[in-house]
This record gives structure tokens, C-alpha cells and sequence, in this order.
């Protein structure tokens, strides 16, 4: 039974449909795995198992009078821990909401609860979200599934170690600065950042308001890029919750339209080199979309460089600002990434009202710029980030002779949050010690559809995921 836990999200609800599996027997299977794997992973900082079993219960006593939930009936998935879902704990990682338990759901767990899936639990974050590794003090370290001595990536990473080991069919988490996408690459699954709003980020901490709308949002993350469509399209959808809302309808994205899509490529950014792996993880999926009838050329926008300042105008500075009420007096409960995020931001003087009127100006300045290059090259393939997964506590690398520092490593992901173009990750290549590498792909605003047609595509000719060597 432990291989049903490595099947797709989609054929876990196709086989409870066609009564080849139960979704009580999927649930037993994901529990089970995750007892023998979460104490060596610690993805999971708290399962529901008694609702879980009887939400199983009550599906297969549906499912055997032909009454099917929806799309995701019978799969058992996984929540961030800094999204509300009742009765489990969303404390961001923070001894400052400590014991913090919702009594409701946020609206994209509703609609994921109301399309069939089962809530396993809620997985594993750094500190109030603010690094690119997962650890915090409230529960500790989570670990990668290739190589425990490694992190599986920040914030969402407990989520993307849960995927990856078979724990979780696919999950939800969020992204404000590559926080969905670096851990998809770091741990070798699918993941999707999509457009601010699309999906309604209402229920997470912190909250997705004022500047931080720009930036943050909420996605699907999973094994397959089918996985990630399916679980996109129950959570996407308006709610007045989230101040980026819009009602953007679903649509579909037909062969003759996908092959007219012209894809541009670079392998970097002409400021921060990437490994020679990530470099060629790249040209092969640019390859695999020209074997796929695609046209392929060279193109990275002008603007990029502008765009990263920026993003940590927002991100870190005006982030620093909106955290410091919240931490100030309490920095002995602090983890040590949390304070080390904050030293960063202390290092430069806070936002006046102008100087924060000058970026939000200077940030749509720059998005118009960049979107109006994208017009005749509405893909973009690069990396996902500089290196591979890294070594706990690591602060620097060495690539291609010269040194590449912590905040420089995730620019590749960071520059799309600024602008709101929706970016999903796929594996693709792999490090000489076998990591993972995943390829960023990277659409207009509100072309979710797209990136997820040409990530299947590139998916098709490159293989996708791999289990990783956790047994």
C-alpha cells in the first residue's frame, strides 16, 4: 500500500471513483508514511488523523451510493502552516502565536475540503516566513528527502518535503519571495506561484494587504504539473477577502494556441552566476520545448536588476517595518533566522512616506517595461534559483569562481513577485551529488492556463519527478 502514496493527486481520485482503492485505505497509507518518515523529515508540525479517518469514512460511504465530492474526492494533501485550517495549528512558525488553532478554514481550504480532499495536517515553516530554509524554534528543523543534511527550502518548506517523500498527494503553499517555487526546485516537485489574487490568499499569516499584496500569494504544489492544474483550478476564484481579487474565469488552452506561444530563455541574470547543472537544466528544457514544435530563442528583459532592488524595497524594508511592532520586546523568543532577516533590514533606514510612494511608482514603471518585452515573448524559462538544495546553515557558495551570497541565491524567483507574473518550477536536471533542479516558467499576469500548458510540455520530454532516495 505505501506505493499508493506516490501515485498522482488525479489517479488517487480516479481509483476511489472506480472503487480500486478506498479513500480510508489512502488515508491509512499517508499516515503510516508519515509516522515512518516525519521524525527523521519533520515536515508535519501537526496531523488531524481522527477528522481525516472520518472524512475518509463519510467519502467512501458517498462514493458507494455514486456520489462523488469532486475532482480531488479521497485525496489526502497537506496545508501550510500559516494558512488557516479549523482545529489545526497556524502559527507561522512563531512562538508569538503560539497555540494559535482557527476555528475556520480559509477559503481556498473550503473549496479544497468542498472539492473532496482530505486535510492529512499542516506542515513546517520558518519564522514568520522570512528565509529560504525551514526552522524555527517552536518545532525545529525539517530536512530535505535527498539528503537529510540539507534544507528542502523556505518558506514552504515542510510542505515541499511531505510532497516529495510520498507524506502528502500535493498541498498548498505560499509565496512572497520564491517561497513556493525555491522549495518545488530544492526538493525535486511541481510547484506554482500564481498571480496576486487568482487564488485568494484570505486566512493566511501574515497577512496579503497593503504593498504585501504586490507580492505574496498562495498556490498549489505537488508531483505532477497535472496535480498542480487540478488543484489550481478547485482553488482559484474571487473572494473579497484577498485585496487583489478579480474575477479571472478558467479557461482552456487548446494545442493550436499552445504551439503559437513563442518561449524566450536565459541561463542567467548577468549579475548572479548559477551552477553549471542549473545552466544546463535550463537549455534542456528550452530544447524540450522545440522538440515539442515550440519556438525558442534567447531573451531576457531588461529591467531585472531594477526589479530585485525594488522587490526588497517592499519585501524586506517595508517588511522589516510591518514586523517590528509585532517582535519588538519579545527578540529572546526569536529563532535565529528570524533575528538574522531582521539585522539585514535594520541595516538600511526605514521607508519615509515618499520613498515608499517612489517604489510602488517606480515598481509599476518598471512591470509596464517588462510586460511590454513579454508581448511577443509571453514565456520565459530560467532558473529557479543559483544552486541546489544546501547544506544547513550555509551562507554563501562558490560558482563559477566567485561567490554567491545567501540573498543573491533566490533573485531568479524574487523578480516575479515584484511584477505579478504567475511562475510555476518542474523538475528537470540534476546536481553532481543528485539533487534536484527545477526550471522556472514564467507567463504574463493572469496566463496561469499557459505556464501550466507549456510546464506540462517541458514536463513530458524532460521526465519529472523522481522519488527521491529516502528509504
Amino acid at each position: 500500500m505505501s506505493e499508493s502514496t506516490y501515485l498522482s493527486a488525479g489517479s488517487m481520485a480516479e481509483q476511489v471513483r472506480h472503487k480500486k482503492i478506498s479513500a480510508v485505505e489512502l488515508v491509512d497509507a499517508h499516515l503510516g508514511r508519515i509516522a515512518q518518515l516525519n521524525p527523521r523529515l519533520n515536515a508535519f508540525i501537526a496531523l488531524d488523523e481522527d477528522r481525516a479517518r472520518r472524512d475518509a469514512r463519510a467519502l467512501d460511504t458517498a462514493a458507494a451510493h455514486g456520489n462523488f465530492r469532486g475532482p480531488l474526492h479521497g485525496v489526502p494533501i497537506s496545508i501550510k502552516s500559516s494558512i488557516a485550517t479549523a482545529g489545526l495549528r497556524c502559527e507561522s512558525g512563531t512562538r508569538l502565536r503560539a497555540g494559535n488553532v482557527p476555528a475556520k478554514d480559509a477559503v481556498l481550504v473550503s473549496r479544497l475540503r468542498e472539492a473532496g480532499a482530505i486535510i492529512l495536517g499542516v506542515t513546517n515553516t520558518p519564522e514568520l516566513l522570512m528565509a529560504w530554509e525551514t526552522d524555527n524554534v517552536l518545532y525545529g528543523r525539517t530536512n530535505n528527502p535527498w539528503d537529510f543534511s540539507r534544507t528542502p527550502g523556505g518558506s514552504s518548506g515542510g510542505e515541499a518535503a511531505a510532497i516529495a517523500a510520498g507524506c502528502s498527494a500535493g498541498g498548498v503553499g505560499s509565496d512572497g519571495g520564491g517561497s513556493i517555487r525555491v522549495p518545488a526546485h530544492f526538493s525535486g516537485i511541481c510547484g506554482l506561484k500564481p498571480t496576486p489574487g487568482r487564488i485568494p490568499a484570505t486566512g493566511h499569516f501574515p497577512e496579503s494587504a497593503g504593498p504585501f499584496a504586490l507580492l505574496g500569494v498562495v498556490g498549489p504544489m505537488a508531483r505532477t504539473v497535472a496535480d498542480l492544474q487540478l488543484l489550481f483550478e478547485v482553488m482559484a476564484g474571487p473572494d473579497d477577502g484577498d485585496p487583489s481579487s478579480a474575477p479571472v474565469p478558467l479557461r482552456k488552452v487548446g494545442p493550436e494556441e499552445l504551439k503559437q506561444t513563442r518561449a524566450g530563455y536565459f541561463e542567467d541574470d548577468g549579475r548572479t552566476p548559477v551552477t553549471p547543472e542549473t545552466s544546463s537544466a535550463v537549455r534542456a528544457a528550452a530544447a524540450a520545448l522545440s522538440r515539442a514544435g515550440f519556438e525558442i530563442v534567447p531573451f531576457r528583459p531588461e529591467g531585472l536588476e531594477e526589479a530585485r532592488r525594488l522587490w526588497w524595497k517592499l519585501f524586506g524594508t517595508a517588511g522589516g517595518m510591518v514586523l517590528g511592532p509585532l517582535t519588538k520586546g519579545h527578540e529572546a523568543e526569536l529563532s535565529p533566522l528570524l533575528k538574522e532577516y531582521l539585522g539585514w533590514v535594520l541595516a538600511e533606514p526605514p521607508h519615509s512616506g515618499n520613498s515608499l510612494l517612489e517604489t510602488w511608482l517606480r515598481r509599476d514603471a518598471v512591470r509596464n517595461r517588462i510586460l511590454a518585452q513579454m508581448q511577443t515573448c509571453p514565456i520565459l524559462l530560467c532558473p529557479a534559483a543559483a544552486i541546489p538544495a544546501f547544506r544547513h546553515g550555509e551562507r554563501s557558495w562558490m560558482v563559477d569562481g566567485r561567490t554567491v551570497k545567501y540573498l543573491d541565491g533566490w533573485s531568479y524567483t524574487e523578480w516575479f513577485n515584484l511584477l505579478g507574473n504567475p511562475g510555476a518550477v518542474v523538475p528537470v536536471g540534476q546536481s553532481p551529488e543528485g539533487l534536484p533542479i527545477g526550471v522556472q516558467i514564467v507567463g504574463r499576469p493572469w496566463e496561469e492556463e499557459r505556464v501550466l500548458a507549456v510546464a506540462a510540455a517541458v514536463e513530458r520530454e524532460c521526465g519529472g519527478f523522481r522519488k527521491p532516495p529516502i528509504e
